[in-house]
């Protein structure tokens, strides 16, 4: 590009605040009115539509029931559904409040939700778990058993129960993140066969996927990409 249509664009960016000149070096940076432009990118993001738009052929693709839950103040709750050729039986429908200990979803938010969020329903969860062990066998009912279960969640990239929370199912979930890395909502696949909830079989590494595509950063980088196309 020749230097004078440069000359021409940074003026017209200084002038609308998209970029500042520094008064010593005469570098530039971004200005104010890209951090608003960037601020509102961000704002528009409508991270519960953008994952109900792929659910159902999530759940196609895996034969699972696939939900979408996000933090309200009674917890995770569900706000999508979608069932599988082979329905599930159970309660659960939209609305539905789901645990945070013992729940695929509950436990996808402890892990990437902000902690204040969570507090007070870990808590409370905790003093649950205590009275009744049975309820969450594989969880130790202290704070640190709850930490190092964040730890094996977050290492796995999914959370996962096997009838703890209803007899006879098995769930995994994973987080779509925000540009903080926080859980904005989360993903789940409900199923009666154990093996799909283990490391690495095929509906694990596609609900992850399938997450991760969801996300902002992704997002916005295929729509930054797709731009420049």
């Amino acid at each position: 590009m020749p230097p004078s249509k440069v000359h021409r664009y940074l003026s017209s960016f200084l002038t609308a605040g998209l970029i500042s000149q520094t008064g010593r070096s005469g570098k530039y940076l971004l200005g104010p009115g890209a951090l608003q432009l960037g601020l509102a990118a961000i704002g528009r993001h409508d991270f519960v539509n953008y994952a109900a738009d792929g659910l159902a052929e999530l759940c196609a693709d895996t034969g699972m029931t696939a939900l979408l839950s996000v933090w309200g103040n009674g917890g995770a709750t569900v706000v999508r559904w979608e069932r599988a050729e082979s329905p599930t039986v159970t309660s659960m429908g939209l609305g539905t409040t789901l645990p945070l200990l013992n729940s695929a979803s509950g436990r996808a938010f402890l892990a990437w939700a902000p902690a204040a969020a969570t507090k007070a329903a870990r808590d409370a969860e905790l003093r649950r778990v205590k009275k009744n062990p049975s309820i969450a066998p594989d969880l130790t009912p202290t704070a640190s058993g709850i930490d190092e279960l964040v730890r094996k969640t977050k290492s796995q990239g999914y959370a996962s129960v096997e009838g703890k929370f209803i007899p006879g199912l098995v769930a995994i979930a994973a987080p779509v993140l925000d540009w903080q890395s926080e859980a904005q909502a989360v993903v789940t696949l409900i199923g009666t066969d154990p093996e799909a909830v283990q490391p690495g079989s095929k509906p694990v590494r596609q609900l992850i996927a399938f997450c991760k595509e969801k996300s902002v950063v992704s997002s916005l980088s295929k729509t930054s990409t797709s731009r420049k196309v």
